[in-house]
């Protein structure tokens, strides 16, 4: 039966009506205020907090608009800074997962690799499987939300040939001490080529739990993550993109993947040759402090507090990951004459597995009682691990680590240090270490603030150049502990929209892979300078130009393969053109001078070096317009204008190339929006 509109208005209303009720009552039974007196002058507004009671002689008094509005804001985990949630239109690739300072192998979810010098920075286990990285879910990127309301935030992305991403994300409080969050992200990419379907699939849930003493606090973090991603090998001539009978190198052979399995269905994201990697974990951080108690008494309103001066912690993280590659149709004269590779096998699967199991117990001492952002800590750790090679051999390791850390960001805001350090005492990775310690200095207002910082890993080789892996990595002598050592500073100036910064590092015994199969190791000690400038100009008052530079250098002859400049630019016609429509449009290039760029090796998951062909590309131009309606953000833009190949009749066919057998894609279009919902 359809009912009249106005009583769906009415039942509209009741419903939120109620809403509203229960929300306060919640926000009431939290323990966060008390004693609230009977005919005192005070009294909450609907999130709870403590408002004068009206008199009935402010008719003409101005509504507080934050009274029903929401308050959220988030920290990372293993850090205390609060954050609020950024509504920035201007830059696409600060919420597509995809930084503007990668690239894939030619579409997302692919294999991806930095344009910079990007050294593995962590002492300890590793399994050496990173080149999906960029996608994934991890500890260290999870939110812990405090928010006065449930909130939802919703995106879609819609891309040429079907490309896809959908997020999810909502987070609400329970009460005011306990909070917890879904997140959910999968991607699909069919690919430009055949056999390069991709997709991408992440969960997490998370939730913060603290007494109303304030003394036990706990933070529990579940995530995984699924890569399926087909392989290809790159294409069997690279020189046949200029003789496209459509302009579409789909037509092109490719030298692994049986083509009669290829598609571009959005929805099957089937693998036959490929990898899948998958990943959870478990992580559960909990405390109990000892301290004094006190309160703070405004009016009627007594708010209970507490200082922490010891903390006991434990943090207890438990992981299972799988890393796989398989061809069904393996074609052995294929694999004998593109990659010098030989089997007579139908088959192949090469199958990593590990579970690791970590403990971790430490005390903390907060020297200052009402600085919590203010700490030392000492720990010690257990890690078992056991691995799983091809579903046959199974092999279990340990390792014993100590830790410390400390931070400071005084009261006033002035000072920020932070130091910390990790030591392998026994196992697997005895004589590992990581050193750290970054120093900030705010310099006021107008001067902006300045960064200075050190780190040293001292780290054993990726298990993927150990005997015991089934991927069959051709090992030319025994490795040893890799050294690097990083000296970086920042100083930006917010207030004029510019940044300068710097690093360097110091590399010994640097691991790399040389071909498909080949794994080396450079014992001379060598060096790379990274040095970047940001700079937003303001050319009228609706244009305005942000432009980013990057420049790195290395000395001697070292096997990193970088660009020497990265540059991004956009102009932009952007502002807020009526109460709610925010706009940015224009013009973005990114630009990348020539290099001999990585080749790729699908069996291992391994970006190579590689010195016999010098790829230099068109900058890549893309058009974008970006705008804001309320909690609407909307993004279409048109990408890679720089295919355009005038000769052949206005087609976007001028495709730059990834590596020496994979191209990029031509016309790429682009459709998103994120929207925000207040429950």
């Amino acid at each position: 039966m359809r009912l009249p509109f106005r009583q769906i208005i009415l039942i509209i209303f009741i419903l939120l009506l109620v809403g509203n009720k229960q929300l306060l009552a919640q926000v009431r039974s939290s323990g966060q205020l008390t004693n609230l007196q009977q005919g005192s002058n005070m009294t909450y507004d609907s999130q709870g907090r403590p408002i004068k009671r009206s008199t009935g002689k402010d008719s003409l008094q101005r509504r507080d608009r934050n009274a029903d509005s929401i308050t959220i804001f988030y920290h990372y985990y293993d850090s205390t800074r609060l954050r609020t949630l950024d509504s920035s239109i201007n830059d696409f690739t600060t919420r597509f997962p995809l930084p503007y300072y990668y690239h894939t192998l030619g579409n997302y979810g692919t294999a991806a690799q930095s344009f910079f010098f990007n050294p593995r920075m962590k002492a300890g286990f590793d399994a050496g499987f990173h080149q999906y990285d960029v996608y994934q879910f991890t500890a260290e990127n999870t939110k812990f939300y405090q928010t006065t309301r449930p909130y939802t935030e919703l995106a879609y992305v819609l891309g040429s040939k079907a490309e896809q991403l959908i997020n999810f994300v909502h987070t609400q409080n329970k009460k005011s001490n306990f909070n917890f969050s879904l997140e959910y992200r999968f991607s699909n990419a069919p690919g430009n080529l055949k056999n390069q379907n991709a997709s991408q699939n992440n969960f997490r849930f998370t939730s913060h739990y603290q007494t109303l003493n304030k003394k036990y606090e706990a933070y529990f973090i579940y995530f995984s993550n699924k890569t399926a991603s087909s392989e290809n090998g790159g294409l069997q001539d690279i020189a046949k993109l200029d003789s496209l009978a459509l302009n579409d190198p789909y037509e092109l052979e490719t030298r692994i993947g049986r083509a009669g399995t290829a598609g571009r269905n959005p929805f099957n994201t089937k693998v036959s040759t490929g990898n899948i990697y998958k990943a959870a974990t478990v992580l559960l951080r909990h405390h109990f402090d000892i301290g004094t108690k006190d309160s703070l008494v405004t009016d009627s309103v007594t708010y209970k507090l507490f200082y922490p001066r010891l903390r006991i912690e434990h943090t207890l993280r438990f992981t299972q990951s799988s890393y796989n590659y398989f061809d069904n149709f393996v074609d052995t004269t294929r694999y004998k004459d593109y990659f010098n590779y030989t089997t007579t096998l139908d088959s192949l699967s090469f199958k990593d597995a590990w579970r690791d199991f970590t403990n971790e117990f430490s005390l903390i001492s907060f020297p200052e009682k009402k600085n919590l952002s203010q700490f030392l800590k000492a720990g010690i750790a257990l890690q078992n691990l056991k691995g799983t090679f091809n579903e046959l051999t199974t092999k279990s390791y340990y390792n014993v680590y100590a830790l410390g850390e400390y931070r400071n960001r005084t009261r006033n805001q002035v000072w920020d240090i932070e130091a910390n350090g990790q030591l392998y005492l026994n196992g697997q990775n005895a004589g590992d270490y990581a050193a750290y310690i970054s120093m900030k200095r705010s310099l006021g207002k107008k001067l902006g603030y300045f960064n200075i910082g050190f780190q040293n890993v001292n780290r054993s080789p990726s298990f993927i150049f150990d005997p015991m892996s089934r991927f069959p990595v051709a090992a030319h002598a025994d490795f040893s502990k890799e050294n690097t050592v990083r000296v970086f500073a920042l100083y930006e100036n917010p207030r004029n929209g510019w940044k300068l910064g710097g690093e360097y590092f110091a590399v010994n015994n640097f691991m790399y892979f040389d071909s498909f199969f080949s794994a080396r190791q450079e014992a001379t000690l060598f060096n790379v300078l990274h040095l970047n400038a940001e700079k937003k100009f303001r050319l009228s008052k609706y244009w305005n130009w942000y432009t980013e530079i990057h420049i790195q250098q290395t000395t001697g002859q070292p096997p990193v393969n970088i660009p020497f400049l990265l540059t991004r630019n956009r102009i932009a016609f952007e502002g807020n053109f009526s109460t709610n429509l925010f706009l940015s449009t224009g013009v973005e290039i990114r630009y990348n001078s020539s290099y001999h760029a990585d080749n790729y090796s699908p069996f291992l998951g391994q970006y190579f070096v590689q010195n016999g062909n010098n790829i230099s590309n068109r900058p890549d131009i893309n058009a974008f317009l970006h705008f804001r309606i309320k909690s609407l953000k909307g993004f279409f833009r048109v990408e890679n204008l720089n295919t355009l190949d005038i000769s052949k009749g206005f087609s976007f066919s001028k495709l730059n190339l990834m590596t020496n057998d994979n191209p990029g894609t031509g016309l790429w279009i682009r459709f998103g929006f994120w929207w925000s919902f207040v429950n």
